[in-house]
């Protein structure tokens, strides 16, 4: 069985990707700013699986912390066979209104957080002869939309820094899985006034773990209908977009 580290796995898709990984009996490092949340999911792990699960706070903000995180989960599992880039916010506004902080917790959070778990990790498997890197990004990485512009634009930057790992990697024995989610219903899309296609967490979770197991390049999630919505979104005329 695989050993699998993920980020922000305190709530939404990576509380339920842990969830679905244990059951297939897989071990786990599990890392998040609440250390409360991931102790809470390690006990509800402990109760339906007897896998290994080790939890560690952590802000991804904090590029040095993330870096130690990530060796510790190495040791504390003896070897990793599988990083995930999974935290993320969704906090955003039109542009103009509102804080701006926001905007910068956003770019913090989804795209340095996401680079650092990436550039630490991919260096962690590389001394270790191989492995898998995974990102989460989203449908909303495909096109800028009004009233997302900080999200759609930290998506987009972690899809073409993912794509860009996988060319380094290409001639190395690890592989880069980009995973695109459309809307699961977690609390990071709760509040969205529209969620075409809405699928439960559970059934996104495991559409999610078995794309990272197949070692896909990329995929939407759920694949049907989102590879056929995400095409005809990039080329929808702006006008019928617009607010």
């Amino acid at each position: 069985m695989a050993k699998i580290y993920i980020t922000g796995a305190s709530s939404g898709l990576g509380w339920y990707m842990a969830l679905e990984f244990a059951k297939r009996g897989h071990q786990l490092a599990l890392s998040a700013r609440r250390l409360d949340k991931l102790n809470e999911l390690a006990e509800l792990i402990k109760t339906q699986s007897d896998v290994s699960v080790h939890c560690y706070a952590l802000d991804v903000c904090d590029e040095a912390a993330q870096q130690a995180i990530l060796q510790q989960a190495k040791n504390d599992l003896a070897g990793l066979d599988i990083i995930i880039a999974n935290a993320g916010i969704g906090e955003s506004a039109p542009i103009g209104k509102g804080s701006f902080d926001s905007v910068r917790a956003t770019i913090e959070v989804n795209v340095i957080g996401a680079f650092a778990t990436l550039h630490h990790g991919v260096a962690l498997l590389r001394e270790d002869g191989g492995g898998q890197l995974v990102a989460i990004s989203s449908v909303a990485g495909e096109r800028g939309l009004p009233g997302a512009a900080d999200y759609c634009a930290s998506k987009a930057a972690l899809t073409s820094y993912t794509e860009s790992l996988r060319l380094e990697c290409w001639n190395e024995n690890i592989d880069v899985t980009l995973l695109k989610p459309g809307y699961i219903d977690t609390p990071i899309n709760q509040g969205a006034a529209s969620r075409p296609f809405l699928v439960g967490p559970e059934d996104g979770a495991k559409a999610l773990v078995d794309a990272i197991e197949s070692k896909c390049k990329r995929r939407f999630i759920p694949s049907w209908p989102w590879f056929i919505v995400a095409r005809f979104l990039r080329w929808l005329p702006g006008r019928l977009l617009a607010k």
